[in-house]
């Protein structure tokens, strides 16, 4: 759960939220894509309002990674992830994919299960998949998840390609963006411990 969150984020930046887990990082994220009911304050995403505008703007912002339930099927294989988005996404071609693939640096084999991949490079494949869609913004939460200091300049550094094709990133992660990219850095403080869940957002069905 957050609170007291103001913010204004021009189109084609990057959102670096982070704060350790219980800060209420991922309700942010889900809350920014429409997923997560606000009980009050409001969100604009381009010319939509939340909460009345809520199915305008999952059309608008596409949802990458936010925790276990919305993360890429570790038992599949990749070219299976990739086939999978082409029958779900309409106009997602494997042509477009293989370019967003290109655009955040991953190159592996099509018969390599998602969990092989290992955790950052599940990440930048999940951010490929959305990025073939074409959205205006993607979530892409967790994502220095179990990383080492390379994995992690490797994650940023897709997301930073992923923001110079025109969509606007809005990440979560443990440790604060790389002063070099460009971000706009959003620290979560943790909550109290007397909050009770529930108190600043609901989860909406998605």
């Amino acid at each position: 759960m957050f609170e007291n969150v103001d913010l204004d984020l021009p189109a084609s930046a990057i959102l670096a939220v982070h704060g350790a887990a219980g800060t209420g990082r991922t309700c942010l994220l889900l809350a920014l894509a429409g997923r997560m009911r606000l009980t009050s304050g409001a969100v604009r995403v381009g010319a939509h309002v939340l909460p009345d505008d809520h199915r305008e703007v999952r059309r608008t912002v596409a949802v990458a990674a936010a925790g276990p339930a919305l993360a890429l099927e570790p038992r599949l294989r990749v070219g299976e992830l990739i086939a999978e988005r082409t029958w779900l996404a309409p106009g997602v071609t494997t042509a477009a994919v293989r370019a967003a693939l290109d655009v955040v640096g991953l190159d592996v084999p099509e018969k390599l299960m998602a969990e092989e991949l290992g955790t950052a490079g599940s990440t930048r494949l999940a951010l490929a998949l959305c990025l073939a869609e074409r959205p205006g913004a993607i979530v892409l939460d967790d994502l220095d998840r179990d990383c080492t200091p390379d994995q992690r300049r490797e994650v940023w550094t897709a997301v930073g390609q992923a923001a110079r094709t025109g969509v606007t990133m809005l990440t979560g992660s443990a440790r604060p963006a790389p002063a070099d990219l460009g971000a706009f850095p959003l620290a979560l403080p943790a909550l109290s411990a007397d909050r009770l869940p529930g108190d600043s957002a609901q989860e909406e069905a998605r």
